[in-house]
């Protein structure tokens, strides 16, 4: 009996030890990996999520003479090193990263922090464009003071076909001048991005093809009824914010918490498409009664008029005590995208199980996308009637491979060279003349004119054209 009672705690050991090296093998490691803070000489800084950043003169920086490095003050340095240096420049600055997991979309994260008091410039005032591959990534792209004192991070997801990622920092024509904190490169998980998703417009809904040649620009993130979630416990290091500010109206809603372990499966969502933090909460509706609820739980979010967007919305049952229980329906700025979802269906009727769908919607001059989940004609009394764990917003490139109005990477490169080819011509052409004129006035001085004395002696076959010459004087 007494080894009964011992060999407990020894398997349960045994079992949380395997448990771990599972989790260990199937943890995500990126092939390409790359953690550039930028202006900094040190060979390695550890940012305040555990990540080891390294200097910007380590072989990825390919245009350093047309730098030069900001560093902040130590009145108003950040609590973060990666924001202690920037790089900045007056000319088109290169990053160049050798790319391995080819045919794959690479995750692109820009750090911009401009509070650098003791710089040649205001960085509040700089504008410029940013291109990596093709993509034009930013377009006259400008941090104002009202942004506050936060760090600004522009998020990526662009396909990678090449063996090399090339970002390249442009200075607009306005201030000529820009700079950037830090950059990260990091191959993205296979089913990250799908192929296929759910277009969604007010005449019809049908399934598109391609999404593998896009690139995406994430713009919102949320962990819907849960707390924000900071990179430290993301497996892509990525921030989920709290749904305050986007929530429509909170009559008929409330917040959940699970406690128990995430079922994660093969062919559903993994945690790189989205942590436990994320599935582990979520936002309901339920009826009270005999009736099923009346109201939707409905999330606004302010987008740029004239692109299409990616809604990726997160579902994971933590709410129903048993399978089959929960149907709702889902739209997306008023459109049906999803009629009766049954849960249960999609993930073989195992609870607490992740699953996660997308919409492709244009929202033309609506500047703005509203995603709702609400009860469906199939939904239970004393059930829940809606349910969503989190939401993404994907801004998609447009035809020109933009995200930045219309215009193209290669229109950015043009007028950059264009406008500095305009003021060289003539100082060229200054230096030229003046460098002429000196050289005739020294000849002058010396006695020389710039005709040569004909000869005494001129041949019979020079006779043969005339007097071609003789009205040159001597």
């Amino acid at each position: 009996m007494a080894m009964a009672v011992n060999s407990v705690p020894f398997i349960f050991f045994l079992y949380i030890f395997s448990l771990s090296l599972v989790c260990a093998v199937y943890a995500f490691s990126p092939i390409d990996h790359y953690l550039v803070n930028c202006g900094s000489s040190a060979a390695e800084t550890l940012d305040p999520d555990h990540r080891v950043f390294t200097g910007d003169d380590s072989g990825f920086l390919i245009s350093a003479r047309t730098t030069h490095v900001l560093k902040a003050d130590d009145q108003l340095a950040s609590s973060s090193p990666l924001y202690q240096t920037a790089r900045a420049f007056n000319r088109p600055a290169h990053y160049a990263f050798p790319i391995s997991d080819r045919g794959t979309h690479h995750l692109v994260r820009l750090h911009f922090h401009p509070r650098f008091t003791n710089s040649c410039c205001n960085c509040y005032e700089v504008e410029f464009h940013v291109v990596a591959n093709g993509f034009l990534l930013l377009n006259n792209f400008r941090v104002s003071k009202g942004d506050g004192l936060l760090p600004i991070i522009k998020e990526f997801v662009i396909p990678v076909d090449l063996g090399k990622l090339e970002i390249t920092f442009i200075p607009s024509e306005n201030s000529k001048f820009g700079f950037v904190n830090a950059i990260e490169v990091i191959s993205a998980p296979k089913d990250l991005i799908a192929d296929v998703a759910q277009c969604v417009d007010s005449r019809k809904v049908e399934w598109i093809h391609g999404l593998l040649r896009s690139g995406f620009e994430t713009v919102h993130r949320v962990n819907v009824g849960g707390f924000k979630v900071t990179p430290f416990n993301d497996s892509l290091w990525r921030t989920w914010v709290t749904d305050d500010k986007y929530l429509q109206a909170r009559d008929g809603s409330e917040k959940i918490h699970f406690g128990g372990r995430i079922q994660y499966q093969m062919g559903g969502a993994s945690r790189e498409v989205g942590p436990d933090n994320v599935y582990n909460t979520a936002r309901i509706i339920k009826s009270s009664d005999d009736s099923t609820s009346n109201s939707n739980i409905s999330l606004t979010f302010e987008v740029e008029k004239g692109y299409r967007y990616m809604v990726r919305m997160h579902f994971c049952d933590i709410a129903s005590v048993s399978s089959g229980m929960i149907y709702f329906n889902v739209y997306v700025n008023g459109n049906l995208a999803h009629e009766n979802l049954d849960l249960s269906y999609v993930t073989n009727r195992l609870l607490a199980s992740p699953f996660y769908t997308d919409f492709v919607v244009d929202v033309g001059e609506l500047g703005n996308l509203v995603v709702s989940v609400g009860p469906s004609n199939m939904s239970l009394p004393h059930a829940v009637d809606g349910l969503v764990n989190g939401i993404e917003v994907w801004k998609m490139n447009n035809s020109m491979g933009s995200f930045g109005e219309e215009v193209s990477a290669e229109y950015v490169w043009r007028s950059w060279r264009r406008g500095h080819t305009g003021v060289l011509l003539p100082l060229a052409a200054a230096v030229f003349l003046l460098l002429t004129a000196s050289i005739f006035m020294v000849r002058k001085k010396n006695g020389y004119v710039g005709w040569s004395r004909l000869p005494v002696d001129i041949s019979e076959t020079n006779l043969k054209f005339g007097n071609q010459f003789l009205s040159v004087k001597a």
